[in-house]
């Protein structure tokens, strides 16, 4: 399991606001479990929108008025007989603070009240619950995510994803049907996180070399790719110095190695690695569009777990180097520093 002070870092990482001096607080705090870190940055996050002005939009309300505003809409007018109460149906567009992203943030404050969080951190999501007064809720499990970000809710962007990963990790419905907060987030959660925060650390951390993550186009013959998949990579490092490239496949499981039968004679049974992942990092590096000279390598970097038997191995298969090894998210920052910093040193 991964200690709560690395998963704020992970955050740090993933959401580069957190390096900024007015969440230096929130890094010295120390947390008893992920919804209390979560609890903790949105607060902060909260706090300075807050200062910065909630984000507004034109909200389209249609009720019944005396004095006439925006489009009549005299069929409705008619239907709901308020003409005898000497009014109209109106519909006219209201600039409100009751935005889909404001609806969001109240949904996940409203959720956190409900955690394994401290009392003096519920008080001050109360108190800031107050500045979402004229703010709808939403159903938690019904959340649109695909937020289209432009300048004036740019600053929304982290605070959205906290709450995402709120609402859609530590969010679970129990046999009853009722919802409670886990104290950590579940493994397809973790999983996103793990890939944003090992993106991060190297575009911040090794700014010498290019940290990206591209889409790789099929490298047919024929020139038909519509019916092929999308290759999303998840971190490719590019030194074009040294004109030597990592594609790396990030993969955040329980269990790192599948079971296999051994010989094909069950029940015996031995661990290998997980072949289709194998499989597609392999077709990454053959699909890539290396420049001449360019040396491509491809890599699946494994969160370590505690099985005995972890993913360690260098392997030459076509003329490409394909390396499977585990990052221990398991110990202090430092140490994973140095061991994210070893594996940008083999595009060097």
């Amino acid at each position: 399991m991964i200690p709560i002070r690395n998963i704020y870092y992970m955050l740090a990482y993933a959401f580069q606001v957190l390096h900024e001096q007015g969440y230096k607080d929130v890094a010295a705090e120390d947390f008893r479990n992920t919804a209390e870190l979560l609890a903790a940055i949105l607060c902060k996050g909260v706090s300075v929108q807050i200062k910065r002005g909630l984000c507004r939009q034109y909200i389209t309300k249609q009720e019944p008025l005396a004095s006439p505003r925006g489009k009549l809409e005299i069929g409705e007018s008619i239907k709901t007989q308020v003409l005898r109460k000497k009014q109209l149906v109106c519909a006219y567009d209201e600039f409100s603070v009751n935005a889909y992203t404001n609806r969001i943030i109240k949904t996940t404050m409203a959720v956190l009240l409900r955690a394994d969080i401290t009392k003096a951190r519920k008080k001050e999501i109360r108190k800031l619950l107050v500045f979402f007064d004229g703010v709808d809720t939403l159903d938690a499990h019904n959340i649109n995510w695909n937020i289209q970000y432009d300048r004036n809710n740019q600053t929304y962007r982290m605070i959205i994803e906290i709450c995402r990963f709120v609402l859609k990790g530590l969010l679970q419905t129990t046999a009853d049907g009722s919802t409670r907060i886990m104290d950590y987030a579940d493994d397809m959660t973790m999983a996103k996180l793990y890939e944003k925060f090992i993106l991060g650390y190297y575009q911040r951390e090794h700014p010498d070399i290019r940290a990206y993550s591209p889409q790789i186009a099929w490298q047919v013959t024929d020139g038909y790719r519509t019916l092929l998949p999308t290759m999303q990579s998840d971190i490719v490092l590019s030194n074009k110095k040294t004109g030597k490239t990592l594609i790396i496949d990030a993969k955040f499981y329980t269990h790192n190695m599948q079971m296999t039968p051994f010989a094909m004679k069950a029940p015996y049974m031995t661990q290998t690695l997980h072949s289709g992942n194998l499989y597609q990092i392999f077709t990454y590096v053959k699909n890539w569009d290396a420049a001449p000279g360019e040396t491509v390598a491809g890599m699946l970097l494994y969160a370590k777990t505690d099985d005995a038997v972890q993913p360690d191995g260098d392997y030459q298969m076509s003329g490409n180097q394909i390396s499977v090894k585990t990052l221990d998210m398991n110990c202090e920052f430092a140490v994973i520093a140095g061991q994210l910093d070893t594996i940008a040193e083999r595009v060097r």
